[in-house]
């Protein structure tokens, strides 16, 4: 057997691996500080489209982790990157918040409910259904069908929450026409990740509590993937899978020490 390629970049999931609601995980802000530490070159991943990565440092920090807005990036930016790779300088209606408008204007789209090039929908806490209908007309009328991830809830203080992959079945349902999925667990985020860290499958480690977005995910873009078992995947049903994570370990605590060391994942 090859040595395995040495460790230069990590990417890791955000809920269940670093933060449950607004509460750190344990060894959460020592893994960070560690990156930092041996300026590794990291970035938080996402499917949270609501928030901008400035709103999700003031979150984290809150927490006790200490991450710079480089250094975090959403399925709404990796929407807005998509867009602009394939029709540069479009237009758009959007179903969303702060995190996936405040993406699309950085990178040169027009916002606008006349015949868009594209209805994006991402993810809000209070989903209107007069935007939806318009939604649903303005793709009637051929504008092209994103959405920011499939996630269909999400968890909230009060229970579970419908998230964007409900919305969208929705729209689906009444027009026909099924969305593009940008974020998790469409290997497209991890490879923009990966550019823009300038980084290497081969040497890049991603982290998540997910079997069926974070790990497939990381699969499929040809990266060494870590289950941490602080989120939604139980140890018992990692072996439903037909696929396995690189390695399973207890929390992301358990790896502080491979970033000190730079040694290889068990």
């Amino acid at each position: 057997m090859t040595e395995p390629h040495p460790i230069e970049t990590w990417l890791t999931d955000m809920d269940g691996v670093l933060v449950h609601e607004e509460h750190a995980i344990p060894g959460a802000a020592d893994f960070i500080a560690a990156l930092r530490a041996a300026e590794t070159p990291f970035l938080v991943l996402t499917n949270n489209s609501i928030y901008t990565p400035r709103d999700l440092r003031a979150r984290l920090l809150s927490s006790g982790i200490d991450i710079p807005e480089e250094s975090i990036w959403t399925s709404a930016m990796a929407t807005a990157q998509f867009l602009a790779d394939q029709r540069p300088g479009g237009t758009a209606y959007v179903v969303g918040e702060a995190g996936l408008t405040t993406a699309l204007h950085d990178v040169g789209y027009i916002l606008t409910s006349r015949t868009p090039d594209y209805v994006v929908l991402g993810e809000t806490r209070t989903y209107s259904f007069e935007q939806i209908t318009q939604a649903i007309r303005l793709i009637e009328k051929g504008a092209r069908f994103i959405a920011t991830n499939p996630d269909v809830s999400g968890p909230s203080h009060e229970g579970t929450l419908p998230a964007t992959g409900s919305v969208a079945a929705l729209i689906s349902t009444a027009t026909g026409r099924q969305p593009y999925y940008v974020g998790k667990p469409n290997p497209l985020m991890m490879r923009s990740a990966l550019n823009r860290l300038d980084a290497h499958s081969e040497t890049t480690v991603m982290v998540g509590d997910r079997m069926d977005t974070d790990m497939v995910s990381g699969l499929e873009a040809g990266l060494r993937t870590v289950l941490v078992l602080t989120g939604s995947t139980r140890p018992d049903a990692v072996e439903l899978f037909p696929y396995r994570p690189t390695a399973v370990v207890d929390s992301i605590a358990d790896l502080v020490h491979i970033v000190e060391s730079r040694g290889p994942i068990a």
